[in-house]
Parts: structure tokens; sequence; C-alpha cells
């Protein structure tokens, strides 16, 4: 039975390049869920005189479009700037990799998705944001979809582990249905902080646990 991936898209499969974590990465992102099947999360190291990407790693959840895209995006974007890395396209990462099968399209998009979103951290965390658009309990319920709940392999969201969300004056206050001394908390706290507290206009976050 002949394989839908042209050669190079299996080399990429096959031995896919940056893959990892960076412990200390200046910008993160994790994009997808496991209930599609497919996830992607992207690490990047930033020179802050230059804003070129010294290093970019990637770890990747799915299937071989997924893995092979996000070594080909990897490899585009290291060196470039943030800008540059920005517009690196889905089509453009498929070109590079000698076409995808149309079925496997959204994979290359994740992966993309996952480079912009490490890149909006990073320019969140540096107060690199040109659009300043207010913050909203919409904003922040989006972002905790991000969050994952490592006792269903599902978002925060979807698991509804949000009880409550509360907005006022730039102070955020988010209360999570677990108990203080679950074995999680700590982890999940440590997500929340990382989506929410970049946030321009956001001056104190607040993460409750509630039996």
């Amino acid at each position: 039975m002949s394989s839908p991936y042209n050669e190079t898209v299996m080399e990429h499969f096959r031995h896919p390049r940056n893959v990892g974590k960076i412990e200390d990465a200046d910008g993160k992102a994790l994009e997808g869920s496991p209930a599609c099947g497919d996830m992607v999360s992207v690490h990047i190291k930033v020179d802050p005189n230059t804003n070129i990407i010294d290093d970019i790693k990637f770890e990747s959840y799915g299937c071989a479009s997924n893995i092979a895209t996000g070594s080909i995006i990897t490899e585009m974007a290291k060196g470039k700037t943030l800008a540059e890395a920005r517009k690196i396209s889905w089509l453009q990462a498929s070109d590079a990799l000698g076409g995808l099968p149309k079925v496997k399209a959204h994979c290359s998009v994740l992966a993309i998705e996952g480079l912009r979103s490490a890149i909006t951290n990073y320019e969140e965390r540096h107060g690199l944001v040109n659009e300043k658009v207010p913050t909203t309990i919409a904003l922040i319920r989006k972002r905790l979809r991000k969050v994952m709940n490592p006792m269903a392999g599902l978002d925060l969201v979807h698991t509804n582990l949000v009880q409550d969300i509360e907005l006022k004056d730039g102070n955020v206050r988010i209360v999570i249905t677990l108990p203080p001394n679950h074995q999680f908390a700590a982890a999940i706290k440590s997500e929340i902080t990382e989506k929410i507290e970049p946030l321009w206009d956001v001056k104190e976050l607040t993460v409750e646990f509630v039996e």
C-alpha cells in the first residue's frame, strides 16, 4: 500500500528537526487538542537586541503531516526576525515539504498557529504588542482553552474546571474547581499564569482553587 506522503515529508516525519523543549524559553505556545488527535507545542529563544529567533523547538502529538510541518517550520523560522517568522504560511511550509495531501492541510495550519502563538507570547511578555485590544472575559476564557487538564487530556474549559472568571480594572480572578492541595494544582496555576499574566492590561492575576 503506497504512502500518501512524499519522501521529503517522510524524512521530516522519521527524523524531525529541533524536537524538544527549551526550559528557559522566551516565548512558548500550545495549539490543538488531544480530542482532535493533533497537538503541537513551540518554544522559542529570541535575541532581544535584534528580535531574531536564535533557537526554536517543537513537540508534536499527531499525524505525519503535523510532525513534518513542525519540523520544517522550525528550520524556516530559525535565524529569522519575529516579524519574518510570523509571515511564514502553511502554504510555504507545505511547498517546502514538496506538498501535503489536501485532507491533511489542517495539520500544517496547526504548526503555523503554534509558531505565531509563541511569537505573540514573547511580544506580550516584552511589551511589543502594537494592537492593544482590551482584555475581556471572552478572551480570558479563550486562553484557558489552551490550558490542559492533565486528568482528562482536554482543556480546563471543556472539562468544566473553570468555575468563575472575574475582571475589573485590570484585576483578574479565576476560580478553578479543584482542591488547593491537588497534585496538579500548582502546574495548572503555572499554565494559567503563563497564558493570562502577559496580557498588556492585566495588572494582577489571582487563581483560586475550591473543592
